[in-house]
């Protein structure tokens, strides 16, 4: 009897076949996707995965991948699918359980290109501990998709401790910030190639899941508000927690943890690496009294050493983020304003 986790779909390139339903598509999930993500939900092939989640609270999230190019330095558009939906859940103070996997194909598409993606998200999923335990393919017209998309959905438990939203911030809590940043959009502009540039940099696309549990552990109820530093990077959500917790947030920017091959290429573009996006790390605000142990813990964590503080949390103005500078300038941080790096996740 044939092994149903070994990969038999032989196809050279994607058709639109392989979207209409019939034996095509058979080939293609039962030969390429099933056993690449093979687990019991999912094995089952039927039209909807049956969860028993435990009793509580839960979360869930959807997302959608049109990154170009499909590969990067240091991911890949399979990985970032995984690590983007699981960090939407744990900055949401939620353990993911499962998640939800539809791909859009261009008619064209090598087999292997979709081959090496869908292996790449199976690795993520894996090293997340979350089962893939649904999905769909469709396949549109050659020139439609840049290759691929990948849509998700994700469903996560919330943790007891977990209170998270910005009306408990208050004067005098503290921010914390994960690791470096700009990273992932700055690999992403670089592979490109549309820019004369050399630079080692690479995305930082990863699963928070780990982090984020151990800063629950430390601060527990004094952790108030947590958030991904994706699109439009640590400026955006810094300015959407100072608007929706009508706080003012003042940043040290010698304390900002920027690598200097990122930092480099952003003076070369003239970006603010505080608005450059990321896809491996948060921003957090804890009690002041908890904040020195929020912090060790992130830095014990595997992937936290740079962990840092980033600022505090004031009375006003309300609605401003503020950056001090170590000569002892001031400036404003803006949100985003337009796309200087479009199609980064």
């Amino acid at each position: 009897m044939p092994d149903p986790h070994q990969v038999t779909f032989h196809d050279k390139q994607i058709a639109m076949a392989h979207g209409a339903g019939g034996e095509a598509s058979r080939r293609l999930i039962e030969g390429l996707f099933r056993p690449l993500l093979a687990n019991p939900l999912l094995d089952a092939l039927a039209d909807a995965a049956v969860l028993e989640p435990p009793i509580g609270r839960m979360a869930m999230t959807s997302d959608s991948f049109v990154v170009q190019p499909l590969r990067f330095p240091g991911g890949s558009i399979g990985e970032l699918a995984v690590n983007g939906t699981v960090n939407d859940l744990a900055v949401s103070g939620a353990k993911p359980l499962a998640m939800t996997a539809a791909f859009i194909l261009e008619a064209g598409l090598p087999t292997e290109t979709l081959r090496a993606e869908v292996a790449a998200l199976a690795e993520a999923a894996r090293k997340a501990s979350v089962p893939i335990v649904a999905g769909d393919t469709k396949v549109v017209e050659h020139g439609r998709a840049d290759g691929m998309y990948i849509c998700t959905a994700g469903v996560g438990a919330i943790d007891p401790r977990a209170a998270l939203r910005p009306g408990r911030v208050r004067p005098g809590d503290c921010v914390l910030l994960s690791g470096p940043i700009g990273n992932h959009g700055m690999a992403i502009m670089l592979a490109r190639a549309e820019l004369e540039i050399e630079a080692d940099i690479r995305s930082d696309t990863r699963s928070l899941a780990e982090l984020t549990t151990a800063l629950l552990e430390a601060a527990g109820g004094e952790l108030k508000w947590m958030r991904d530093a994706t699109r439009g990077g640590v400026a955006t959500v810094l300015n959407e927690l100072a608007r929706d917790a009508e706080v003012m947030v003042t940043i040290e920017e010698e304390a900002v943890p920027v690598d200097d091959d990122v930092r480099g290429a952003c003076e070369l573009l003239g970006l603010d690496p505080l608005q450059v996006a990321n896809e491996g790390q948060f921003v957090a605000v804890v009690s002041e009294s908890l904040a020195e142990a929020a912090l060790a813990a992130l830095r014990r964590t595997p992937g936290g050493e740079r962990a840092c503080l980033l600022g505090v949390v004031s009375a006003g103005p309300v609605s401003r983020v503020l950056a001090k500078a170590a000569y002892g300038g001031v400036r404003v941080v803006d949100m985003l304003i337009g796309d200087p790096l479009p199609r980064i996740c």
